[in-house]
């Protein structure tokens, strides 16, 4: 050690003084001096010290557990969205992308939007607790999904669940905004904090629905962050492979209403099929004119291998489930 020697019960050490007044200024200075001092291997300024690293952790990085690209991952697959925006197929137990195109373009998610008011209302909310529907269920924007609540009525968060996820209703999306955020804007700001915090930087919410705003927007990467946060909720995973859902909620009277939906996705309705290696568990459907036509989905391999796949911005649906099915048959290849 440059500097020090042992000279009996001693040692000789060249300090170095450093001085910061309070003004800012640095004032230095060097001297040798001999400083009496027994011989200790615990003390700090020993030439050597021992330290015990037995119980030492290793920090891991953010993105140690995630599927991380930056560049479009086309090369090698049988996968043409040449019409389309953006796609992707994530593999979850390997933490890799199999296919990407544009995936950090920012687009509008139309109903895609419902998985991050799913995800927000299951980390705060409570699926017993009881909803008192306000008046701004009443959407009247044109084509807008609705599964009939009306002002007065009361539905618990678990119907207006199974509502959001699996009829993909606007009237049941607001109504859990209000109940969980107090109101449309404050459930709003309560998603983006959600996004921000599982890294889904390059997204913003301003409703829990997805009908079309300018600054509403997601990217593929994104909605693979938000989905993958989503799937670790049971209930979640429970709702979006159902293919159909019945139940009776309250009007203002506490008279019973009749709530009877099936899904919205049309692998679970039979109307389009998976490559033969592959079972689509869920997913979440979007169409909006702005949006176009999106489609988000869980699915697993013979082996029980977990993934994600999106498409945002297909002109049509029958042409998104095609390229769903060609995405998908990148599993296993």
């Amino acid at each position: 050690m440059s500097g020090v020697r042992c000279t009996n019960n001693s040692f000789r050490i060249s300090t170095c003084i450093v001085t910061i007044s309070m003004l800012g200024s640095i004032v230095t200075g060097c001297s040798n001096r001999e400083i009496d001092m027994a011989y200790n291997y615990k003390m700090p300024v020993s030439s050597y010290t021992v330290t015990d690293t037995s119980d030492a952790e290793t920090a891991e990085s953010f993105a140690s557990d995630l599927c991380v690209t930056a560049s479009d991952v086309i090369d090698g697959t049988d996968v043409d969205l040449t019409d389309t925006a953006t796609g992707a197929l994530f593999d979850l137990n390997h933490n890799s992308v199999l296919y990407a195109k544009n995936i950090h373009e920012k687009l509008y998610p139309a109903s895609l939007t419902k998985v991050m008011t799913a995800l927000v209302v299951l980390k705060y909310g409570k699926l017993e607790d009881t909803i008192n529907v306000t008046d701004s269920v009443n959407i009247t924007e044109s084509g807008a999904q609705l599964c009939g609540l009306s002002e007065g009525d009361t539905i618990t968060v678990d119907q207006a669940l199974h509502a959001l996820l699996i009829n993909s209703a606007n009237d049941a999306a607001v109504a859990l905004a209000e109940h969980i955020g107090g109101s449309v804007e404050g459930f709003a700001e309560m998603m983006n904090q959600e996004a921000l915090s599982i890294g889904a930087t390059n997204s913003h919410f301003v409703n829990p629905h997805g009908l079309s705003d300018d600054n509403h927007y997601v990217t593929a990467y994104d909605m693979y962050l938000i989905f993958n946060e989503a799937v670790k909720y049971e209930r979640f995973t429970q709702i979006i492979q159902m293919t159909a859902y019945e139940t009776v909620y309250h009007d203002r009277d506490g008279a019973d209403k009749e709530l009877s939906f099936q899904t919205t996705n049309q692998y679970l309705q039979g109307v389009f099929s998976p490559p033969a290696n592959v079972t689509v568990i869920g997913g979440k459907t979007g169409t909006t004119n702005a949006a176009g036509n999106c489609l988000i989905i869980y699915s697993k391999d013979t082996s029980g291998n977990p993934y994600i796949s999106v498409i945002l911005r297909s002109k049509e649906r029958e042409i998104l489930y095609g390229q769903m099915t060609d995405i998908l048959s990148e599993i296993g290849n």
